[in-house]
């Protein structure tokens, strides 16, 4: 009945104890206690009040904590004693463990097998989940690995033992048995050292904390390859378990490396598998396979003891994740053309943003506001700011030094570029007034802090991937910026829903679609994707009374080549849509096959425009329809040549 804790002059270990934590000593000092007791011969009936001697009703275990687990130790920061929960006597976090012995026999009883013993085990399990549909040797097999144990067949019996590496035969092999097959009454073996990982990486759920993956790593200090063995385990385990379990599996596989082939005598049929035989100066060898055929032929492992030492595992603390609180999420859905290679030109992107961020985001869909269905999963927040000054129009196609456009971000942050790395791709952001079509998308190279959350950037380029047609639009303050980066993705739609109205909702996906903070949204898509470009180098020549015009195709597939003499085209087949418009009002609209148009002195005659005029010119495309027109002023109200 001591306590160890390091603040106190009384703090002490128990006798024979390591100061290492041992949950199974606790669990088979209650169990011990309990069946003890429980025994009459034990406890037998007093003579004087008809009761026995010892009320087990009136038995109580200390210490059940009336902090809550795993808060209590976790928080640190609260309870300072919570560094003395690894060695201390708490029940708290684990009387829900249950024996290995008993884990193990449970599996065995499940598939029929009733010829067992599992005496000799020890350990607890924290929890484990079995694979389903396996058999018993699959269930068996994670604990197994974890635990370091094994499974020896004695006359008909099923015997589970620890691994101990300690000896259990003396052979001398000046008195073995000559296996004509081999040649030699002793075989040693060693494997290659490139067959030998030098790095073990273990897989594990966390107990004490928010039973989440993590791993735990073991590595040799001589190791200078980056092979990494490695797996993961259903089972529930804290840090240091996990990482004893990791270097007592680096160990053992590099002192198995070396072999031994030997035959025993009949009279040495006593030697079996799992035994550990110790071979004198060869030193110890578990015995992997037995065959009995006129002699015990063993094959064997080497083995040492220390292997099997639980080595002095500091327990660090478990960190429990903050409570995030079902905040609504804020999503911006993006109607963007191609930005990268192999991007679906049908679905939109979806930035999501919120703070604190609530963890994994999921989107639900569906053509009403029901029957929804899981579309995707958000798993980092994108970076979204609102600008703070007016992005006034700019140049296409050259480097904008004008004024800086000042951001303010919730979270997140910018960074300067080269110029060779931006014309490379780099800092892409989309600005637009939240609706999913109007997106300009722009580059910049220069950032700099200006306050907390806020930034300048300059150096621009301009209406990039054909989003060209919004670059005369003057973003004003408090329009939406979204970095493109890989947390914001496109979503799921099929082709032919482009253009229909359909339900969206957004929020934690943990909470499901119908929490109250759940955001709804109604969009429908047109594809932008699939939008041609802009024509280029729109130009118009005068001569014998006609007007020629002319322009420069644009693609928006694989067109930043310079060896073709064109770039590809992109649809199924070259068509543009050209109009003559006079204060608002179509005049004339024709369609042509090739990047030019005559408009002769008669049509002029015939539409007789007096007033402001232009033309524009729209590459159309068979799935979308014409894109983005270029425009050309020929004349305004003051000017009517």
């Amino acid at each position: 009945n001591v306590f160890f804790d390091p603040k106190s002059s009384e703090s002490r270990l128990p006798k024979y104890s390591t100061g290492r934590r041992d949950d199974f000593i606790q669990m088979q000092y209650l169990r011990a206690m309990a069946e003890y007791w429980a025994d009459p011969t034990h406890n037998p009936v007093s003579p004087f009040y008809e009761a026995a001697m010892v009320d087990t009703a009136r038995a109580y275990v200390w210490a059940w904590d009336a902090r809550p687990f795993p808060q209590f130790p976790a928080r640190r920061d609260i309870w300072s004693d919570g560094g003395n929960y690894a060695r201390g006597h708490w029940l708290s976090g684990r009387i829900s463990s249950e024996a290995l012995t008993d884990v193990v026999a449970e599996i065995c009883e499940s598939a029929g097998l009733t010829a067992y013993d599992v005496n000799a085990l020890h350990g607890v399990v924290r929890g484990y989940l079995r694979p389903e549909g396996g058999t018993a040797r699959a269930a068996l097999q994670p604990l197994m690995m974890a635990h370091g144990f094994e499974a020896v067949d004695r006359d008909g019996l099923l015997v589970f033992r620890m691994r101990h590496g300690l000896p259990m035969h003396a052979v001398d092999t000046a008195f073995l048995a000559v296996n004509p097959e081999r040649g030699s009454d002793l075989e040693t073996l060693r494997a290659a050292e490139a067959e030998i990982a030098g790095r073990v990486r273990l897989g594990f759920v966390e107990a004490e904390a928010d039973f989440e993956m993590r791993a735990e790593e073991a590595i040799f200090p001589d190791e200078e390859t980056r092979g990494i063995a490695g797996g993961e385990v259903n089972l529930v385990l804290t840090r240091a378990e996990g990482r004893a379990m990791a270097e007592r599996w680096l160990a053992e596989a590099r002192v198995a490396r070396d072999g031994a082939r030997l035959s025993l005598p009949m009279s040495r049929a006593d030697v079996g598998t799992g035994d550990v035989v110790d071979l004198g100066d060869l030193g110890l060898y578990r015995v992997d396979r037995a065959e009995t055929a006129q002699a015990r032929h063993l094959d064997m492992v080497r083995v040492e003891p220390a292997v099997y030492e639980p080595s002095d595992q500091p327990e660090d603390g478990a960190a429990l994740q903050a409570f995030v609180p079902p905040v609504p999420v804020f999503p911006l859905f993006l109607d963007l053309p191609l930005l990268r290679e192999g991007q679906d030109p049908v679905a939109p992107h979806l930035a999501v943003s919120a703070l604190p961020w609530p963890g994994v985001v999921g989107l639900w869909h569906a053509p009403e506001d029901a029957g929804y269905e899981v579309n995707r999963l958000i798993v980092a927040p994108s970076v979204i700011g609102v600008t703070q000054t007016p992005l006034n129009p700019g140049p296409v196609g050259l480097w904008d030094r004008g004024e800086p456009l000042r951001i303010r971000l919730a979270r997140g942050q910018f960074a300067s570029a080269s110029e060779l790395a931006v014309l490379g791709g780099s800092n892409l952001l989309a600005i637009g007034d939240g609706t999913s079509d109007r997106w300009e998308i722009v580059q910049f190279a220069t950032a700099t802090p200006v306050g907390p959350g806020e930034w300048e950037i300059g150096q621009r380029l301009r209406g990039i991937a054909g989003s060209d047609g919004l670059t005369q639009t003057a973003w004003p303050a408090g329009s939406y910026v979204v970095v493109l980066d890989r947390s914001v993705s496109q979503i799921a739609l099929e082709a032919s829903q482009r253009g229909l109205a359909r339900h969206y909702r957004v929020g934690v996906a943990a909470r499901g679609v119908n929490d109250p903070a759940v955001v709804h949204r109604i969009e429908a898509f047109e594809g932008i994707g699939l939008r041609p470009y802009r024509p280029a180098h729109l130009r118009a020549t005068q001569g014998d009374g006609d007007l020629q015009f002319s322009w420069v195709r644009r693609s928006r597939i694989d067109a930043d080549g310079w060896v073709a003499p064109e770039v590809p085209l992109a649809e199924s087949y070259e068509a543009y849509r050209v109009r003559v418009i006079e204060n608002g009002t179509i005049r004339r609209e024709v369609v042509v096959s090739e990047s030019f148009w005559i408009y002769g002195a008669t049509e002029i005659a015939t539409d007789a425009i007096t007033g402001a005029w232009w033309v524009e010119v729209a590459q159309i495309s068979e799935s979308y329809g014409p894109g983005a027109p270029a425009q050309l002023v020929m004349a305004t109200e003051q000017d009517p040549s």
